[in-house]
């Protein structure tokens, strides 16, 4: 659900950045209230955090590839893989 709701925030606001950043910085403070109210577990609140991290900070040209990266949205992406 969290992934999604990011996901449908930042296509909204696909030619308007600046705009999509300030949504995904307002759907973190909420799954991070989640999180800390025993809502979200730590697995996910990792994931969405990588995501949010890379939104956040991602330029004109990194914010249009991060929104068309099928990869990027699904469960488990980033995560770290133990060898």
């Amino acid at each position: 659900m969290w992934i999604q709701d990011l996901r449908e925030s930042c296509e909204r606001n696909f030619d308007r950045r600046a705009e999509g950043q300030l949504e995904v910085e307002e759907i973190r403070n909420k799954w991070r209230k989640a999180h800390s109210e025993g809502e979200i577990e730590e697995s996910l609140l990792d994931g969405l955090e990588r995501r949010s991290e890379l939104l956040i900070e991602a330029r004109d040209s990194e914010w249009s590839e991060l929104l068309d990266d099928e990869d990027f949205w699904k469960a488990g992406w980033g995560s770290k893989v133990e060898e």
